[in-house]
């Protein structure tokens, strides 16, 4: 049986008024051959492309991982996990640069493909190059920072809108008709959006937003992958997720995960913060004279004085003290007075002149129990 060539029926020019043809061949059916055969081509070489994206951007985020693993073990762990994980860079880096080769070369092979009529009406094929993203200088962190501010002070609400939409195709349709909003200022704004919802204990809020903002980040690492504008590709990212591809949605169900947790950790580590600037600032507001912390002295002191303060006794107290050996007595005391804890009573300067002239211990008087 003779096998049919047809990329060689590609260039052959069939004219309507000369019928060079074999006679047992049908002209029609010649032409629909071709055309489907190209067509079958195409699809490989485009399902070729997919693939290597997919792989490289596999690639890209296991590195991603390795590398935040590696920064969390430079922390604390053992030189051995440590070695095991800068190998699994390595090793993975290499993959990187395998699969990224692997791509150029492809990309490389499309520009060099003849143009039909179908590559020509197929989106993958156009060879506009009005989305290629140009190249811009580098932005110092005070830019950085004033970009994103201007930014959010202009599209806060439009940003928030995106974060609460939970339908691929609505967050298609926002992102084409507010397509300014495709960029990095959008991403980090609903980064700290999951952080503030994750604080305010609006977990499932949190879980929603954190959802739109991987979406954000896929279509961000997508654009780098492609090297165009974010703008020109989003579409291509929502093709993908709702073809529901099983290795792509796993990838992105995986990132979606890893930074819920890493919110917490974050919501966490805010939290613990804002306790202990609250507590400093309650410990401040209860110094006292002597810019002591009354409830430290308090928890400090032995049993038997703390009963004199539960029970609000001075008469107690000073039976206390004059069995206590003089030069603890005298520590414990000027810490109560220098904390506010207990404070000398109100007599006359005269009188309390006197008590020193004669030698005497000034008299104390308990603060009440609520001013600890």
């Amino acid at each position: 049986m003779t096998t049919i060539d047809y990329s060689v029926w590609d260039h052959i020019e069939v004219s309507d008024d000369e019928d060079d043809t074999h006679p047992n061949i049908d002209t029609p059916s010649l032409f629909r051959w071709r055309h489907q055969a190209r067509v079958e081509r195409m699809e490989a070489f485009m399902k070729k492309g997919e693939d290597l994206e997919k792989s490289l951007a596999e690639s890209k985020r296991k590195l991603a991982e390795v590398q935040r693993r590696i920064q969390e073990l430079n922390v604390a762990s053992s030189k051995e996990e440590l070695t095991k994980a800068q190998a699994e860079e390595k090793q993975l880096k290499k993959e990187e640069r395998s699969w990224q080769k692997k791509l150029d070369e492809h990309r490389s092979e499309e520009k060099k493909m003849p143009w039909n009529v179908d590559t020509l009406s197929k989106e993958g094929f156009s060879k506009s190059v009005v989305n290629v993203k140009p190249e811009t200088k580098q932005e110092t962190e005070e830019e950085k920072e004033e970009k994103h501010k201007t930014f959010v002070e202009k599209y806060e609400k439009q940003i928030k809108h995106f974060g609460m939409l939970r339908r691929w195709d609505d967050s298609q349709k926002y992102l084409s008709d507010n397509p300014h909003l495709v960029c990095e200022e959008t991403a980090n704004y609903l980064v700290i959006m999951c952080i503030d919802l994750e604080v305010e204990e609006k977990h499932a809020l949190m879980e929603q937003v954190a959802h739109q903002t991987i979406v954000m980040q896929f279509i961000l690492e997508l654009s780098k992958s492609l090297k165009v504008d974010p703008r020109g590709c989003f579409r291509q990212f929502f093709a993908k997720i709702k073809t529901a591809d099983q290795q792509y949605q796993d990838a992105f169900n995986d990132e979606l995960e890893s930074f819920k947790e890493r919110v917490r950790g974050r919501a966490k580590i805010r939290i613990e913060k804002a306790m202990k600037e609250y507590e400093e600032e309650e410990r401040q507001k209860r110094l006292g004279p002597g810019g002591v912390d009354p409830v430290e002295v308090y928890e400090s002191l032995p049993v038997e004085l703390q009963k004199c303060f539960d029970e609000k006794d001075i008469q107690l107290l000073q039976d206390t003290i004059s069995k206590m050996d003089p030069t603890e007595a005298k520590y414990h005391m000027k810490r109560c007075i220098d904390s506010g804890l207990w404070v000398p009573n109100s007599r006359t300067d005269e009188e309390a002149d006197k008590d020193t002239e004669e030698g005497d211990e000034p008299q104390y008087e308990a603060l009440k129990k609520d001013d600890q």
